[in-house]
């Protein structure tokens, strides 16, 4: 009993450290625009559940934090509810009616749903920009104050048998670009590779001083991930990257470059995850990367107890793993930002469709309407998470450690 506290007390520190990093960031980012743009505000929430801390500060908001750590919600006056679902026209004639018999005429134009549909679709758009602002924020100080270290893309062997072996690819050839895009670190090659599975591409390398082009097509192989014994099914060429001293290098980073490279990164990482749903969505990919909060908790441990090693005092293993769990939370970020603007009511993106019809048409779009797209939006993320998590248990072999802590 002792080990399984001990590892719950290992997992959720860290695990809660990041995701409230996150979340608070990404509803900061409501919140301020909102406030920026006159709509009052009644609460600003960082968990859910019943409050163990909160307060009221002097413009009437009511700050808290509630017992469950597992998101949050800026409730924005005259809301029936956190989600801010948009009223239809018959509807808001009578919430104006409503504020005027209360507060008097005019006073409506604090309320949210009363606001220009640019300015709620500002406020909405908000969230997850503030999670990218934050991945590049995050990624830039990290890249001033630590750089970078990386491998050239050199090839430093082949395994025998494997898809590179068989299109020719020789230790000490230097990879160039892949279907066209530069190269520059080793690590290019493997992201590239791992979600394209089954399709053939064209690598550009330079042998010796003799430049040369290589058709491989990838097979998808089991590999470990790095998370405890998760294992996920991804591309696979066999190439193997150079160690050589020559062919490692540190690069550091001013301001101007290190947001330059953050963006560049931040970028990066919302380009593979659309083109990763995408092949998702075509049957190409099995979808067993996504994954849900066991793998955010699993994530943050790994990230944190690699930070920490090799640290030879407490101060130095704090702050290696304090590092990794910003990078990590950055990475977060990114991905919570994008999953907010897919077009699915209950999500960002979906209120960002009903602002779009509304703009359009000069109206909102019809209560019934919304009604059955909510409902189907809390299905289908109802459903994602199902699935995500069903990958987690199998992938970290959930029940197997859960068994062990026991034995």
């Amino acid at each position: 009993m002792i080990a399984f506290a001990q590892h719950i007390f290992i997992y959720v520190v860290p695990f809660l450290f990041v995701l409230t990093l996150v979340v608070t960031v990404h509803e900061l980012g409501h919140f301020m625009v909102a406030r920026a743009l006159g709509v009052a505000v009644d609460r600003f929430s960082i968990g859910f559940g019943r409050s163990i801390v909160q307060w009221t500060d002097r413009w009437g908001v009511e700050w808290r934090i509630g017992w469950i750590p597992l998101g949050g919600y800026v409730k924005f006056s005259g809301d029936a509810e956190a989600s801010s679902s948009v009223p239809d026209a018959e509807k808001l004639a009578e919430l104006r009616k409503e504020i005027a018999l209360r507060e008097g005429v005019g006073a409506e134009q604090r309320y949210f749903h009363f606001k220009p549909v640019w300015a709620r679709a500002l406020v909405v758009a908000a969230g997850p920009l503030a999670n990218f602002v934050l991945a590049i924020a995050l990624f830039a100080v990290l890249l001033g104050a630590i750089g970078e270290t990386g491998l050239r893309p050199r090839i430093g062997g082949v395994e025998p048998g494997s898809p590179a072996a068989a299109a020719g690819f020789r230790a000490g050839d230097l990879v160039t670009q892949i279907d066209s895009e530069p190269v520059t670190d080793f690590r290019d090659i493997i992201q590239f590779v791992q979600l394209r599975t089954g399709d053939p591409i064209h690598v550009d390398i330079r042998r010796g001083a003799q430049p040369m082009s290589l058709t491989v097509t990838p097979i998808r192989k089991s590999v470990p991930t790095g998370i405890g014994a998760a294992t996920a099914q991804v591309g696979y060429l066999g190439l193997i990257g150079s160690t050589k001293p020559a062919d490692m290098y540190q690069r550091r980073f001013g301001p101007a470059a290190a947001v330059q490279e953050a963006v560049r990164m931040t970028w990066s990482r919302i380009t593979t995850t659309s083109f990763y749903l995408s092949r998702i969505l075509r049957g190409k990919e099995s979808g067993d990367q996504l994954g849900g909060p066991l793998r955010i908790a699993a994530m943050a441990d790994a990230a944190a107890t690699a930070g920490a090693a090799g640290a030879t005092d407490l101060k130095g293993a704090l702050l290696g793993g304090l590092v990794a769990l910003l990078s990590l939370a950055a990475l977060l970020s990114v991905g919570v930002g994008f999953m907010n603007l897919l077009p699915i009511p209950v999500l960002d993106g979906g209120h960002l469709v009903f602002y779009a019809y509304e703009a359009v048409v000069r109206r909102p779009m019809a209560a019934a309407v919304q009604s059955a797209g909510y409902r189907v939006g809390l299905a289908l993320l109802f459903g994602f998470m199902l699935f995500a998590t069903w990958n987690d248990l199998q992938q970290l072999r959930v029940f197997k450690f859960i068994g062990g802590l026991f034995s």
